[in-house]
This record gives C-alpha cells, sequence and structure tokens, in this order.
C-alpha cells in the first residue's frame, strides 16, 4: 500500500485535529469543547454537505447510475444489519447483537464528509448525489435492527414496539431531517442558492469541520476504557467487519461503473458505523443493550481506523481495481 496516501490523510487538518483532541485526554489536559457547540457543528456539517449535494444533484440529474447506486445504497443498509446480526449473535445475546448490527448497517456523517475533505485534497473528482445515497442509508439499519429483536428475543413481547414511534425516530431525527431538508434546499435553488450560500456552506466548511473532529477526537478517546468492556471480539468485528463491507461497496462500485471519488464515497459509507443517529434510537427502543458496546466500537475503534487508515486503504484498492 502506498504510504504516501496514508500519510497525506494523516496531514490533513481535520484529522491532525482528531488527533489533538485524543492526545489531550492522554494528556489529562482540561482542553473542552462546550456541550451545544459540537451538535451545532454536527448540523450545519450536515446542512452544507446537504445543500451542497442537492444542488450537484440536479446539475447532473438522475441518470441509470445515480438510480443504481442509490438503490445498492438502500440494500447495502439492509444488508448488512442482517449478516452482522448472525455474527455477533455467535458471541452475544439478541440484543446486543442486534443494536451493534444496526449501527454497523447504518452510517457516519462526518467519516464521509471526512473522505469527501481527502478527495478534494487529492483533486479527484466525485458526485453529489453521493449525499443521496448517504442519507437513504441512516434509516433502514435501525428498522432491521429492531425487526431482528422482535423476531430473535423470544421474551420480548412484540406489543412493546411502538412501530409508529420506531419509524418517526428512524426517519425524522434531527441528522436524517437536516440532511434530507438541505438536500431538497439545494435541488430547489440550484446554482443560484449556492451562490448566495456559499460562504456560509463553502469558505467556513473545513474550519468547523476540523473543530468538529476536534471534540471527536475528545470523545473518542474518553470512550476507549470502555473497550474492556467489549472484549476482543468485539474489537476485532469493529476493524475487520468495515473492511469487508468496504469491498463488497468496491465490487458493488465496479459493477455499476462509479468513478475513483463516487467509489470510495460509497465504499466509505458501506464501511462505516453510526454513533449518533443509532444509538439514540437504540436506547429509546432496546434499553437491554449496552451502549458501552455499540457506542464504543463504533466511535473509539471503527471511525478512528475509518478516517486514519480505512480511507486512504479503500482508496488504494480502488487504484488497483481501477487500474
Amino acid at each position: 500500500m502506498d504510504v504516501g496516501l496514508i500519510l497525506s490523510n494523516i496531514l490533513n487538518p481535520p484529522v491532525l485535529a482528531f488527533f489533538m483532541g485524543m492526545l489531550a485526554i492522554f494528556l489529562k489536559s482540561d482542553l473542552e469543547i462546550p456541550p451545544p457547540l459540537p451538535k451545532l457543528f454536527s448540523l450545519y456539517l450536515l446542512f452544507a454537505i446537504g445543500f451542497k449535494g442537492g444542488v450537484e444533484l440536479i446539475k447532473s440529474g438522475v441518470s441509470q447510475e445515480v438510480f443504481l447506486t442509490l438503490l445498492a445504497a438502500v440494500l447495502m443498509s439492509l444488508l448488512v444489519p442482517i449478516y452482522s446480526f448472525f455474527i455477533l449473535r455467535s458471541q452475544l445475546d439478541t440484543y446486543n447483537a442486534a443494536a451493534i448490527a444496526s449501527t454497523y448497517g447504518s452510517i457516519s456523517a462526518v467519516t464521509f464528509i471526512t473522505a469527501g475533505s481527502f478527495l478534494n485534497q487529492l483533486g479527484i473528482h466525485f458526485d453529489g448525489f453521493m449525499v443521496a445515497a448517504l442519507a437513504l442509508m441512516e434509516s433502514p439499519a435501525i428498522i432491521i435492527g429492531l425487526i431482528l429483536v422482535n423476531v430473535f428475543a423470544v421474551k420480548q413481547e412484540k406489543s412493546e414496539f411502538a412501530w409508529g414511534e420506531v419509524l418517526h425516530e428512524a426517519t425524522l431525527n434531527s441528522s436524517v431531517y437536516m440532511l434530507v431538508g438541505s438536500l431538497v434546499m439545494g435541488l430547489l435553488t440550484g446554482e443560484h442558492g449556492w451562490e448566495k450560500l456559499k460562504p456560509f456552506t463553502q469558505d467556513m466548511f473545513y474550519g468547523v469541520l476540523t473543530f468538529f473532529l476536534l471534540d471527536m477526537g475528545l470523545v473518542a478517546a474518553k470512550r476507549i476504557k470502555d473497550l474492556q468492556k467489549a472484549g476482543l471480539f468485539l474489537i476485532s468485528f469493529a476493524i475487520i467487519i468495515p473492511i469487508v463491507n468496504a469491498i463488497i461497496g468496491l465490487l458493488i462500485a465496479k459493477f455499476i461503473g462509479l468513478q475513483q471519488g463516487d467509489s470510495l464515497l460509497f465504499a466509505v459509507l458501506c464501511a462505516s458505523a453510526s454513533y449518533i443517529a443509532v444509538p439514540a434510537a437504540m436506547r429509546i427502543t432496546v434499553p437491554e443493550a449496552n451502549p458501552s458496546l455499540y457506542v464504543s466500537t463504533a466511535l473509539a475503534v471503527t471511525f478512528p481506523f475509518n478516517i486514519i487508515v480505512g480511507i486512504p486503504l479503500y482508496l488504494y484498492a480502488i487504484n488497483l481495481f481501477w487500474r
């Protein structure tokens, strides 16, 4: 593998900020980001990426390639939690297996955004319709996870599931709503809207991303102690299953005929794990699952692995496949 790709990714200011945040915890610094700001940063990033995606989508139009990509995105978000569940079920109870499987079937918007930043740094083009794939992949895994609990947890009373509440949480949580809403806004306003909001949605973007990843570094380092509860099996799962999912994603991207940048983003979507939307839904609907397991594996293992090693690794694989 080209070490230069890893160095290029690591020497990206947002990724360096992530390390800076982790190091602050290890060195016992009192550095912290005031609690309301990370939520604001998160909403801003979702709005900016969604709005730009909508503008780019209206430029490219809905072609066969776009349709097949979005269809593949939904299928992956349905299939990943199913086979992940049966792997996890060999070592864990139904509740924890389903919660973790849902986490890995869903996506991390920040990993996607970091991959986009990496592509921009290398001057590799990617299309705006990938944001639509991002929006479509967040919710299905939550629903699949709850169905798995409903089917395989023998003692669970089906009547306890308020399916209306589950669907509402899965499709209208703040992340999905902001992403889809800004995507529609970009579609409706097009290039005119982009020019009006460009100082906000583009010029500020990398600064906000850098501060957000600084906070993510702080949070991830604090979660490392929870990995003791996860054990070697889950830590291994949190590294191996993203690679497996990325390989499947790359094969699908090759079959569809996606370009290099779009293929990387699709692989990253398949390989990432949710640490915001899914944990929020699971705390409400599957309280029997242990949050320290599904949050720590996604946030303290898979997220750092993807943004440090995974993204350049997947791009290296693309360079081999596409060559």
